[in-house]
């Protein structure tokens, strides 16, 4: 009897057990949840809010930014063309001296005694040949008589001439106007053609010299606008290339130019270091994006269009780009409506609404 008893009590906790257990797997609904209100974005399609812009041609340009070397437009080493003590120094260091202005000179003592000795020669030697000549006339004198005179007359002069050349080589004088430095002689100093006296430089104009990559080799030609910064100064002074290079530097790859700054009131000075912008390529007609409407995606470049109220993916080809905007060469319009905003969670067929339009 307590045997029955005993398997009836296992039999009655096995049947609560899967009772249970089947009660587990049964789905049942969640009451909370089903009373709960249904949210607004399983109602309604997802409106996202965006900022667009109006297409319309504007002027674009691409340029770069390099350093550039500012050079005198003229520079020379002065020093005498034949040897001798120095009588004298006409300049004041770091002053504006002119063109032909005598700025030195050597010892011409013997050179101008040999001057004068030759031209009481010169005056002996012009009567004697009008002498011959009134006698050639009267046929007192042979005519290879006249002619001998007349030969020493021609040699007499150029003997003064080369003294003269020679005297001019005892004088230092200013090829062009300029600054001219700090001189590296004193007088009394004994000078040869090796000796440095002083440092003419002109700065105005003044050269800029720079360099670009070799792809802007033939692009960038003489008459080129370009504006650069010199450190200290505020204002951007203005520039025209005048010269480039006859081919690209091998090394390092890149194509040498210089341009040409008026510098008229000589604010600068050669040696400085530049910041130049160069203007390469301008287009006065273009559609100009800016660059956070781009979308890229698979090696190709989309923009989304605002069209009733949804967005609409194109396809575009860019151009030129700057710091903030890009040229489309194809896919645009003017007056089509890009999105600038919000363009990572933009899909085919989004509802979107306008919160900014640019103009």
């Amino acid at each position: 009897m307590n045997k029955k008893i005993k398997w009836g009590i296992v039999s009655v906790i096995g049947v609560g057990l899967a009772v249970l257990a089947i009660r587990a797997f049964i789905p049942h609904e969640n009451k909370e949840l089903a009373e709960a209100p249904k949210s607004a974005n399983t109602t309604k399609r997802r409106v996202l809010n965006v900022n667009a812009e109006i297409i319309k041609e504007a002027p674009i340009s691409d340029g770069i930014s390099i350093s550039g070397l500012l050079l005198p437009d003229e520079e020379v080493s002065l020093s005498f063309e034949t040897s001798g003590k120095i009588t004298s120094i006409n300049f004041t260091e770091g002053t504006h001296v002119k063109e032909g202005q005598l700025l030195a000179k050597v010892n011409d003592a013997q050179l101008q005694a040999q001057l004068r000795k030759l031209e009481v020669q010169l005056k002996l030697a012009e009567d004697r040949v009008f002498r011959q000549n009134a006698l050639l006339e009267k046929e007192a004198v042979s005519k290879e008589a006249y002619e001998q005179v007349q030969t020493d007359l021609a040699m007499l002069k150029a003997e003064i001439d080369m003294v003269k050349a020679n005297i001019d080589l005892t004088e230092l004088r200013a090829p062009f106007d300029g600054i001219i430095g700090l001189r590296q002689v004193s007088e009394g100093a004994y000078a040869t053609p090796s000796t440095i006296v002083a440092t003419l430089t002109k700065i105005s104009p003044l050269k800029i010299e720079f360099a670009v990559p070799e792809r802007y080799a033939g692009i960038i030609k003489n008459g080129t606008n370009l504006q650069f910064m010199v450190e200290g100064h505020l204002h951007p002074h203005y520039a025209k290339v005048y010269a480039t290079e006859s081919h690209v530097d091998i090394t390092t790859h890149t194509f040498s130019m210089r341009a040409l700054y008026p510098n008229e009131k000589g604010q600068l000075l050669p040696g400085r270091y530049a910041s130049v912008n160069l203007r390469t390529q301008e287009v006065n007609n273009a559609i100009a994006i800016p660059s956070e409407a781009i979308v890229p995606e698979m090696g190709i470049d989309k923009v989304f269009l605002y069209k009733s109220g949804k967005a609409e993916p194109v396809t575009i080809t860019k151009g030129i780009r700057t710091e903030s905007r890009v040229q489309v060469l194809q896919g645009l319009n003017v007056g089509d409506t890009i999105i600038t905003s919000g363009t990572l969670q933009l899909r085919t067929g989004l509802n979107v609404t306008l919160d900014y339009i640019a103009q």
